[in-house]
């Protein structure tokens, strides 16, 4: 019975399910007494459930069997794993009762348990770790500058471009002075009302104070040094403004004082455009002294875009008084021709606002080709995008100027030879047409500026060259460019950091022999997290220095980015 056993077992090659067979095959054959009798000797002895455990092993071949386990992983406890166990072969029926003989080896089983860090729950709000500036200190918490000076100081990298660092303190720790300092939180509240009225009172007074200021200025007179945003008027656009607002007022009053005499339709809209040119340029000189004021906390990007603003409400002006008063007194002249008296005043002032329009338009073009060659970029392209909007309005005003008295001599001509008031009144339509023009254009350009214009293709890409040549810097997505007005220019892109080279970049700072040393000591999971911690916040700030470092890059390479925000990817 026994050799036919081995041979089965041999013939199936000890798989589980063979054996599980096996043993029925072998309970079937146990019919006479000698084979029950080394049935039962075998069942005595131990059976195939003691040679095979039940953990569901991937067997091979008799001669060499090793059994494996696959690691159960419980929240909370380490991996369990079994040691390899290698069977001896089984060459005759001796050997395999011999060994079922044997008492059974009770091996230990191994278990090794990972060291997991407990998670900690911060909560919806944490700001323990939060660090606070002195002044912040000061204010919010009713604090005095001695009582900082007992508090742990720490120092941190500037947010600034004009200093390297500043001194920061725990938020935890000027919240556990206050208290000590006021006695409890109601007491500390109690002192942040009072304090806050007594802001609101100082400002209101502030506000007295200067009104009373303005009046004695008024009074006595200002003698106080001229400001940057007078000097403004002296160079560039506010150059052109001022001359255009001179000789278009002057324009104005000899155009309406013709008018008067010759009752002119034409003349009337010549008036009317000249006045409504004055206005305008009136709001492009208060868009002007806005635009270079110091930005504040209201706005912080600063005023450049009033120049928009005021050329943009400019063209809404020569639209409705300009074009809309021509359109209506052309109409007006032709329901209702009246005859003109001599023309040959309105013939001299006509000819006296060819030559001013001309030298002021001549004035406006020569700016903007200097401010395009400066960009490098043509002329054409430069007044199309609008990127100087006060000389383009002055520009664009001069030229309708100039033909808009082109057309009224040469309808007041027609009249003049034919005797006809109808081509007066058409000289009138023309003229508000021509107006209308202008006003559309730059209603259309100013409008897309406000809404916020991207820069040159050019220009974007010599800036995303520059992040994306620097080692610290995989890739470069999301990138945002857009004209502030002035020059200024914003850039913003999502960068993503080769964690590589920035851990690099610390670690060349660092003294290897003493970090190697802190390792060795490391013998625990609780000396492991301190460690771990102290050089991972040393590594986030050395990412945040990698961004200062491309934001200044940025700026020193192109001056007209003013702001710059890197996002970390």
């Amino acid at each position: 019975m026994l050799p036919g056993l081995a041979a089965a077992v041999a013939a199936h090659r000890c798989s589980w399910s063979s054996l599980c067979r096996l043993r029925l095959r072998c309970r079937a054959a146990a019919r006479g007494p000698s084979d029950r009798q080394e049935w039962q000797n075998l069942v005595t002895f131990g059976s195939f459930s003691n040679v095979v455990p039940c953990t569901h092993p991937y067997i091979g071949t008799l001669s060499q069997v090793k059994f494996y386990s696959t690691n159960v992983q419980k929240e909370g406890q380490g991996s369990q794993t079994l040691r390899v166990e290698k069977v001896p072969s089984f060459e005759t029926a001796e050997d395999i009762g011999a060994e079922l003989k044997a008492p059974l080896k009770q091996e230990p089983l191994q278990v090794r348990v990972k060291a997991v860090l407990k998670k900690r729950e911060y909560g919806s709000k944490y700001t323990q770790n939060n660090f606070i500036t002195g002044v912040r200190a000061i204010n919010e918490f009713c604090l005095k500058s001695s009582d900082l000076e007992q508090l742990r100081k720490i120092r941190r990298r500037s947010p600034h471009e004009d200093t390297e660092s500043f001194t920061v303190y725990l938020r935890s720790d000027v919240e556990a002075k206050s208290l000590e300092v006021w006695g409890s939180p109601e007491a500390l509240a109690r002192e942040k009302k009072l304090r806050k009225e007594a802001e609101i009172e100082y400002r209101e007074r502030l506000f007295r104070n200067q009104k009373i200021l303005r009046e004695y200025r008024d009074f006595l007179g200002n003698t106080k040094p001229r400001s940057r945003t007078a000097s403004v008027f002296f160079k560039g656009p506010g150059k052109v403004v001022m001359v255009a607002i001179c000789i278009n007022g002057l324009n104005c009053f000899f155009k309406f004082l013709a008018w008067i005499y010759t009752g002119s339709a034409s003349m009337f809209s010549e008036a009317i455009h000249s006045l409504s040119d004055t206005c305008n340029q009136g709001l492009l000189a208060l868009g002007i002294r806005k635009s270079v004021q110091t930005p504040d906390p209201s706005h912080p990007y600063g005023f450049s875009n009033m120049r928009y603003i005021s050329s943009l409400i400019s063209g809404v002006g020569i639209f409705m008084m300009g074009a809309g008063l021509s359109w209506y007194h052309g109409v007006m002249g032709l329901l209702h021709p009246q005859p003109i008296e001599s023309l040959l005043w309105a013939y001299c002032i006509l000819a006296g606002s060819l030559v001013s329009e001309g030298a002021t338009l001549l004035v406006a073009v020569n700016e903007l080709r200097r401010n395009a060659r400066a960009k490098g970029m043509t002329f054409y392209k430069y007044v199309m995008e609008s990127r100087d909007p006060s000389t383009n309005v002055i520009l664009l005003e001069d030229t309708a100027a100039v033909l808009g008295v082109i057309i009224a001599a040469t309808c007041m001509g027609l009249t003049s030879i034919t005797g006809n008031p109808l081509y007066d009144s058409l000289g009138s339509l023309g003229v508000g047409t021509l107006l209308g023009m202008v006003s559309a254009f730059l209603i259309y350009t100013n409008t897309e500026a406000l809404l916020g214009r991207s820069i040159q293709p050019e220009q974007v890409q010599r800036l995303t060259e520059l992040l994306e040549n620097d080692p610290s810097v995989r890739a470069i997505h999301d990138v945002k460019a857009t004209d502030l007005g002035l020059g200024k220019v914003r850039f913003k892109a999502e960068v993503d950091f080769d964690g590589r080279v920035v851990t690099r970049s610390y670690l060349e700072k660092q003294d290897f022999d003493q970090m190697l040393q802190e390792i060795q000591e490391v013998k625990t999971p609780e000396e492991l997290e301190t460690f771990m911690l102290k050089h991972g916040e040393n590594i986030i700030d050395t990412l945040g220095a990698e961004v200062d470092r491309l934001e200044k890059e940025l700026k020193k390479r192109n001056p007209e980015v003013r702001h710059v925000d890197l996002e970390i990817l």
